[in-house]
């Protein structure tokens, strides 16, 4: 999300900068500033006008792409969870452990407790260590959904029969919300999607807790 952040304010700059020139030509041309024939109708002109956006393009594919290569690529995770997506609620899955699995249901409105937020808080959260690449796997048992964490810039289709993966890292601790962001039924809007980011000694001791 903090590669996410800094692309779109490199594009913002770009962006104000062309819109600035854009309202400063058309502000000359309705001023009448520009009246030499030979500067209007120059090849140098055209040349110019062509190759300045064609520079700024790459100024802006070369980071994007650089972007897409980080979302996309994991080495080495430390960590790798299967979120199955049900209608309407998430199972997770700790490949890494034996027997570490568990549903996520949301809770209801009336279960809730004080500070806890409507329609986002579930009963069993996921849990991740901070500082570690965390690989995600995800897919669906019945019908498309969509794991998606925006604090966090992640979005990830559960598609039927078939794996797709993302990758995250948390620099500290803190509880994550998302829901599923594909419409997959009546109730698509009450399975949310709720991360706990703790240390790497409490993700242990609660991992430990689960499996005994």
């Amino acid at each position: 999300m903090e590669e996410l952040i800094y692309f779109h304010d490199h594009a913002l700059v770009i962006l104000t900068l062309i819109t600035i020139i854009v309202f400063y030509g058309l502000i000359s041309i309705i001023t009448n500033t520009f009246t030499n024939r030979f500067l209007l109708e120059s090849h140098h002109i055209e040349t110019i006008w062509t190759v300045i956006p064609a520079i700024i393009l790459i100024f802006l594919a070369l980071p994007s792409l650089r972007l897409l290569y980080i979302m996309d690529e994991l080495n080495d995770p430390h960590l790798t969870i299967k979120a199955i997506g049900h209608q309407w609620y998430w199972s997770y899955e700790y490949t890494d452990y034996q027997d570490l699995e568990f549903d996520s249901y949301m809770v209801p409105t009336q279960d809730l407790n004080p500070g806890q937020p409507r329609l986002l808080e579930v009963d069993n959260r996921l849990v991740a260590p901070t500082h570690s690449p965390v690989r995600v796997l995800t897919t669906s048992a019945d019908v498309l959904h969509s794991w998606a964490i925006p604090a966090l810039g992640l979005k990830m289709d559960a598609v039927p029969g078939r794996l797709n993966q993302l990758s995250f890292l948390t620099p500290r601790s803190g509880v994550f919300y998302g829901q599923c962001s594909e419409i997959c039924g009546a109730n698509h809007s009450f399975m949310p999607i709720v991360l706990e980011s703790v240390p790497l000694n409490v993700f242990e001791d609660w991992a430990s807790s689960l499996m005994e």
